[in-house]
Parts: structure tokens; C-alpha cells; sequence
């Protein structure tokens, strides 16, 4: 991927599942929601697998363990193996070896899937700040945690151990709404201490890093529904990234993403890795076209003209909204021609 200024969708003739090795997946919002597969998941998945591509899932979530997760996966009818998931956990255990001697103990305020993570770099991990820790690291820990746990590690942090986050993810959602994520968790102990960890997760390089190192890819395609830690973390891994429209990105914060969160290609869900992807064109007037849709960007709007599939009217949309932007934000209303495609 260039790191030139995107300003429309990319086109493919070939179908993305041959034309990358490897899908980078996010789950939540992509594969499945609250639990359950989304719709069109399973079969996509599959049939790629079919034709060759190799399917990694990965996660900002510390908290489960790669053998749980693929567990989960397998249950919805997904097979897959315990080296198929990659977590924020791995990533930021790796950081952490990287930085402390072999054998040395890390105060972890989080779950089991931190602990696994840490004894798989040859860490130990402890859970008092008495321990004598030579780091702290902190990732999701569920709705139980309990607050004592933070205390742990603003005693440590303040003391001046270095301090480590699998993610910052402020929010997650889960079955009855949008909960506070671990990122929420890691400002109680900023606030307490007034410290800056080190973060691992998406979107920042070492979690890019663990998947690549951990998978082998050589033509990675990021799927992901969130342009804050997927597209993102693509753009800073300059790789190729497939945004799905199932999670949490709907068509106006597409239109108004800065080119960090422009996504290569956009489709409704898994079924667009299965083909390829459809040209998005200048005309002549300034508009772009896709489909039977032409999108041009007036004085203070978006206008959208034509029919056909909504898909190829938000693919035109982007590529009017994001010209206009250039490096900035589209502040153009897009709610009209949104509308109409039902988006």
C-alpha cells in the first residue's frame, strides 16, 4: 500500500482471496457479535480456506487465551487451531521480553490470556507489586477485575517500573451494550500515577509485527470493521486492508475518515473476499463513478445520482468525500445521499 493520500477504493480483478496469502481478521464485528457468527461468516471463511488463503485471527482482546479463542471459532464452525489466533497478549509479551532479562517477574493486571502469553517468553508473572516486578502490564480483565488490582499497579508504576498495555481500546461491546474496555481501565492508573505505558495493540506496530512473525504472510489482507485500530493498523503496517460494514464503522464516519483510516476496499461483509472489486472512476464534470452511481462534492454536500447497488454508491461516495478532504476530514453533509442508499 502506498502512503500517498487515498482518495477512493481500490478495484481488483481478481478475487481477494487469491489476489492476498493471508486474512488478517479481526472477530468481534467481523466474524462474530455478541457470540454468535455473522451472517454470511462461516461459509466465506470456509470457502476461502477452500481456495488456498490462510486465515489468522486477530485480537486486541488480552483477556482469552489463543486455545480458548480458536475453541470459540471451532464451536461456530469455523476449525481452527490455537496458532491460527494471534492476541494483543502475545504482542505485548513479546515487547516486554524484549526489554527485561529472561526469568524476570511482571505484575500483571489482567487475565489468564496475559499470563499464558508471559510464560510463553519465559516471564513470570506475579501479582503484587511487592513482588519486586520489573514490569507492569495491564490488559483486559473482565467485568470482575477487581479495583485492588489497579492499586497494584499504580504502587509499582509510581515506583518506576516500566509499564506495559496490550491495548487502549476505551470501549468493547459485549451482549447488553458498549462496556468500558481495557483502555478505560489503563486511565485509572494514568491518572493515579500520571506515567505513559507502552502500548502493543492495535493500531500500533508490535501487534502488526506479532501477526506478521507469527504467520509467515506475505501478501497480508487486513478485515477489520473499525477504522480506529483495523484500517488503521493496516495504514501503519502499509498493508492492504478490507473494511466489512458488520461492526461498529457505519457510512458517514467512512466519509469523513482521514487518510489513516481510509480502508483499501469496502464491502458488506465476509462475502467480499470471495470476489473482486469494482472500479471506481473520475468523470469528466469531477465526479466519481462506480457502478451506476455518480457522486460529485458540491459547495457544502455530497450529491449522489444514478442506481444500482448501494455498495457501489458508497464507493463513489468515499472517493467524492476523501478528494475533497485530501489530507484533512470531509465536513461535506453526506446524510441525504447516504440515505438513499440506505446506509
Amino acid at each position: 500500500m502506498s502512503r500517498s493520500v487515498r482518495t477512493r477504493p481500490e478495484a481488483s480483478g481478481q478475487a481477494l482471496s487469491e489476489a492476498y496469502d493471508t486474512a488478517l481478521l479481526d472477530l468481534d464485528g467481523v466474524v462474530y457479535a455478541g457470540g454468535n457468527a455473522i451472517a454470511h461468516a462461516v461459509e466465506s471463511l470456509a470457502t476461502a480456506r477452500k481456495g488456498g488463503m490462510r486465515l489468522a485471527y486477530v485480537t486486541n482482546n488480552a483477556l482469552r487465551t489463543p486455545d480458548t479463542v480458536a475453541g470459540h471459532l471451532t464451536e461456530l464452525g469455523i476449525p481452527t487451531g490455537a496458532e491460527d489466533v494471534i492476541t494483543s497478549a502475545q504482542a505485548v509479551a513479546r515487547l516486554i521480553s524484549e526489554q527485561v532479562p529472561q526469568g524476570a517477574r511482571v505484575l500483571v493486571i489482567g487475565g489468564e490470556g496475559l499470563r499464558v502469553a508471559l510464560r510463553e517468553r519465559g516471564l513470570v508473572p506475579v501479582e503484587s507489586a511487592d513482588d519486586d516486578p520489573a514490569a507492569v502490564v495491564q490488559g483486559f480483565g473482565g467485568p470482575d477485575l477487581p479495583w485492588g488490582r489497579f492499586a497494584e499497579a499504580s504502587y509499582a508504576v509510581a515506583r518506576g517500573v516500566p509499564w506495559f498495555a496490550s491495548n487502549t481500546d476505551l470501549t468493547i461491546p459485549s451482549g447488553r451494550g458498549i462496556a468500558p474496555g481495557n483502555g478505560a481501565a489503563v486511565e485509572v492508573v494514568r491518572i493515579a500515577t500520571g506515567a505513559e505505558p507502552q502500548v502493543a495493540g492495535k493500531p500500533l506496530p508490535p501487534m502488526h509485527r506479532e501477526t506478521i512473525l507469527r504467520t509467515g504472510a506475505q501478501r497480508p489482507l487486513v478485515v477489520g470493521d473499525r477504522l480506529d485500530t483495523d484500517i488503521e493498523g493496516a495504514f501503519n503496517g502499509e498493508v492492504d486492508s478490507l473494511l466489512v460494514l458488520t461492526g461498529v464503522t457505519d457510512g458517514a464516519q467512512l466519509l469523513a475518515a482521514p487518510p489513516q483510516h481510509r480502508p483499501t476496499y469496502v464491502d458488506a461483509d465476509l462475502r467480499g473476499m470471495l470476489g473482486g472489486q469494482p472500479d471506481v472512476v473520475e468523470t469528466s464534470e469531477g465526479g466519481f463513478r462506480c457502478g451506476g452511481w455518480t457522486a460529485t462534492a458540491g459547495a457544502d454536500r455530497l450529491e449522489l445520482d444514478g442506481e444500482g447497488e448501494a455498495l457501489d454508491g458508497l464507493r463513489a461516495l468515499c472517493a467524492a468525500a476523501w478528494t475533497a478532504a485530501g489530507e484533512g476530514v470531509c465536513e461535506l453533509d453526506g446524510e441525504k445521499a447516504l440515505a438513499r442508499l440506505g446506509l
